[in-house]
């Protein structure tokens, strides 16, 4: 893995964590019904943890001598409460795909510390991919 790729990679993890704090924030508001209060909390709080990821990723591309991206990554449409957090459980679970793969990455590129920081992000997705299926399990249809 040269330098030049893992810039790349983890530019496209900062896309999809740029993608996931508009989906989060827009997923709050369009959120309706009885669950609304709930679901609008749920959506929000999540927003200060992809957040953070996407300093983290921002930070190291730069430190890397690369140019982190401006441009998020695509945002699932979903009309209904039950849409958005299957929508939602998707990008987390590819998420942490993701971060696992990134870590391997990060370990044959030589930064350890990269790779403690992934494999902290893999379980920050994994939590929240357990959180919505909890949420999901008993969801009315």
């Amino acid at each position: 893995m040269d330098k030049e790729k893992m810039i790349a990679n983890l530019n496209e993890d900062l896309a999809s964590e740029l993608a996931a704090i508009i989906q989060y924030t827009t997923y709050a508001a369009k959120a309706t019904g009885p669950y609304r209060p709930q679901l609008t909390q749920f959506f929000l709080a999540e927003v200060p943890d992809e957040l953070g990821h996407a300093q983290f990723l921002a930070n190291k591309i730069v430190a890397l001598g690369g140019e982190p991206v401006t441009v998020a990554g695509k945002v699932t449409a979903a009309h209904s409460n039950h849409e958005m957090l299957e929508a939602i459980l998707v990008a987390e679970k590819e998420a942490t795909a993701g971060y696992t793969k990134r870590a391997k990455e990060a370990e044959e590129f030589g930064d350890k510390g990269l790779a403690v920081q992934l494999e902290d992000m893999v379980r920050d997705e994994s939590g929240h991919a357990e959180e919505v299926e909890r949420i999901l399990r008993d969801w009315p249809l």
